[in-house]
């Protein structure tokens, strides 16, 4: 199953891509309610939001949270993203790459992006450089699913690596909503346990929402101790962890790298639309109703 699937790690580290999530407590400016709140983000032309501060999460990771005004929200729907723009390298035109925040939809003041530094990544390079008082041109929102609570009985989702942002802002959305009762279950693939971005975050959310959401690690590289699963992700895991195919009340979404979406899903098709499904979770019967591609 590796050797099927060797380029996964190998196409992680080559370009700028947004990882993991940012669980948060809110200022007391964040919870401000008195003032008319407005949306930041606006879909038609790109804005610049100054950067307030980064910090360090782990060796190749940190996080940039970005000004709003006090009673100002980012203007995001739950599982859309937006994109970044910026001329990199002198290049002649500049460079456009879809990004997932992962502070609270509703978070005031304030948007966290939290992103893995690849040396060959453009973007995630540039935005590893920004210094507090920079900016960063952003457009959006750009819708993907529309969630809807309660439309699944229960949604199972496959993360490699960059692939974990809307799964984050998905599995926030859904355990914060004391009405919405999809059970969701998360497989993240990274390539060692040091790569596993925010793993706390995750874990903090299955240890308050013990029947509600399970999350699953898989590493490439295995340390002593680990007590997850190792290699790449298989048929086998697939059948173990996610919802079977047999059911018509659930989802299974899937976002990462291209080969690991070949492998899991299926790609997308050439015009970015979801496609046929493929890969492993049309070997198991998933039909297009079943699957997402993010």
């Amino acid at each position: 199953p590796k050797n099927s699937n060797g380029l996964l790690w190998a196409s992680l580290a080559t370009g700028g891509v947004l990882v993991g999530g940012y669980y948060y407590t809110r200022s007391k400016e964040a919870q401000t309610a008195d003032v008319a709140v407005t949306k930041a983000l606006d879909p038609k032309q790109f804005k610049a939001f100054k950067l307030q501060e980064k910090e360090r999460i782990n060796h190749d990771t940190s996080r940039f949270r970005f000004e709003l005004e006090p009673n100002q929200e980012l203007g995001l729907d739950i599982t859309s993203c937006f994109v970044v723009k910026a001329k990199l390298d002198n290049d002649e035109k500049a460079t456009i790459r879809p990004y997932t925040p992962v502070s609270p939809q509703h978070a005031r003041g304030f948007f966290d992006l939290v992103v893995k530094n690849y040396p060959t990544g453009k973007m995630s390079s540039h935005i590893h450089g920004l210094a507090p008082g920079d900016s960063l041109e952003i457009k959006g929102p750009i819708p993907k699913h529309p969630y809807k609570a309660n439309e699944f009985k229960e949604i199972g989702m496959i993360a490699g690596g960059s692939g974990i942002t809307p799964m984050l802002q998905l599995a926030q959305h859904v355990l914060s909503d004391p009405n919405d009762r999809t059970k969701l279950t998360l497989v993240f693939a990274n390539k060692s346990e040091d790569d596993i971005i925010l793993r706390s975050t995750f874990d903090d959310l299955a240890r308050k929402h013990p029947d509600q959401f399970r999350v699953f690690y898989v590493v490439d590289k295995a340390t002593a101790g680990w007590q997850g699963e190792v290699g790449y992700i298989t048929k086998d895991m697939v059948k173990k962890y996610m919802p079977a195919a047999d059911r018509s009340d659930v989802l299974v979404a899937a976002c990462g790298p291209v080969p690991m979406m070949k492998l899991v899903s299926g790609p997308k098709a050439p015009d970015y639309s979801q496609g046929e499904v493929g890969g492993i979770l049309k070997e198991l019967g998933y039909t297009s109703q079943q699957v997402f591609k993010f």
